[in-house]
């Protein structure tokens, strides 16, 4: 079964079109490297919680939007070789981020259950 990686950042908001261009060049790079598919999404519609929400959970000031991304690997092995290689690839680490990445949050998650 498929294996996904999860990532929320704040992307100040005056800066869409770097990220865009960097999400462009990352994720070609981790398509080479075995994942099936990419995905980017830009937050319009993000409420405040009560205790916790995405903003919170990255920090975000009022000048930046929250992105949801993920990267679907056909299993978790693909994803292991795949984040390696990708690691290691030379236009990979050239990308400069447009986003504070220390305030990025991420994760691998097992799917176990696809409708």
């Amino acid at each position: 079964m498929s294996y996904i990686d999860g990532m929320i950042a704040a992307v100040p908001t005056a800066k869409k079109d770097a990220y865009l261009t960097h999400a462009r060049a990352a994720d070609a790079i981790f398509k080479e490297h075995g994942a099936s598919k990419c995905v980017e999404t830009w937050g319009d519609d993000i409420p405040e919680g009560k205790v916790t929400d995405f903003r919170r959970a990255v920090q975000a000031t009022a000048d930046e939007t929250i992105v949801f991304s993920w990267i679907t690997w056909p299993d978790k092995a693909a994803r292991n070789a795949g984040w390696a290689k990708t690691m290691q690839d030379e236009r990979m680490t050239k990308l400069e981020m447009p986003f504070d990445g220390k305030r990025m949050i991420f994760g691998g998650f097992e799917v176990v259950l696809e409708t």
